[in-house]
């Protein structure tokens, strides 16, 4: 999976902010960042994911393009690239003369997921604290207002959807090409899993809550406490879906 270079800015490191510029508390900037677009496709997976994890499509159920396409009034492309996305996600198995069917990773297997990704996410919170320039912290600080904001709202689908870039500002701020690609990568095959838990009672406010914790270490310039804090939140994440797939 490539990175998007719009999101990876050059090479560089700024001086950290020292400790105590910002405190717990403190609103941050109110400017709203550019809404967020996402394909056809985008959407189907999203939306035949959600239909996995809820378990509406069990184990085994084909997945014939045709039928989806009608369903969804669309054409078979988006259809077969939604349908690719959640192979790689491993909600889907391609199987020969079968097409398409519904999988679900083990619990040990989505336990690594997950443990993978939250060292990959605190490894990129903790080179960001360190190497963010001035302009990417305002970024984030702008990305983490509107979830703020997003939060009171009790909007969980728009609040995926902006948290997505509140990731991605952080990978760029990590400045390593190569491990921002590992960690988008292992997240496209987290990604129902971190959806769903959304949908937990008081969870979007839980959320922004923990990413204050990753937001203020990473302006302080605490390399340490950013990846602690992120490590946590992952780790949250995870435990958060396991409440979620019990209720469904």
């Amino acid at each position: 999976m490539s990175v998007d270079k719009a999101l990876i800015p050059r090479r560089g490191k700024s001086s950290p902010i020292p400790a105590g510029v910002i405190t717990p508390g403190v609103r941050l900037a109110r400017t709203t960042p550019a809404p967020v677009k996402i394909t056809r496709a985008e959407e189907l997976r999203h939306q035949l994911a959600d239909e996995i994890v809820r378990g509406t499509l069990r184990p085994g159920a084909a997945l014939d393009e045709t039928e989806i396409a009608q369903r969804f009034k669309v054409s078979r492309t988006p259809v077969r690239e939604a349908l690719r996305q959640l192979v790689t996600s491993g909600l889907v198995e391609s199987r020969p003369h079968y097409g398409a069917v519904v999988a679900q990773p083990s619990f040990e297997r989505l336990t690594g997921m997950f443990e993978a990704m939250s060292e990959l996410e605190a490894l990129c919170a903790s080179f960001a604290a360190e190497r963010m320039t001035p302009l990417e912290r305002r970024t984030l600080e702008t990305i983490h207002e509107e979830l703020r904001m997003l939060s009171s709202q009790g909007n969980p689908e728009r609040f995926h959807d902006v948290n997505e870039h509140f990731h991605n500002a952080i990978y760029a701020g990590a400045h390593n090409d190569y491990i921002a690609e590992i960690t988008l990568a292992t997240r496209v095959r987290v990604q129902p899993f971190r959806r769903a838990q959304f949908r937990n009672l008081g969870r979007l406010a839980k959320s922004h809550a923990e990413h204050d914790r990753v937001v203020i270490a990473i302006l302080r310039g605490d390399r340490d406490g950013a990846a602690k804090a992120m490590r946590h939140h992952i780790d949250l994440v995870r435990d958060e879906y396991e409440i979620y797939a019990v209720s469904v």
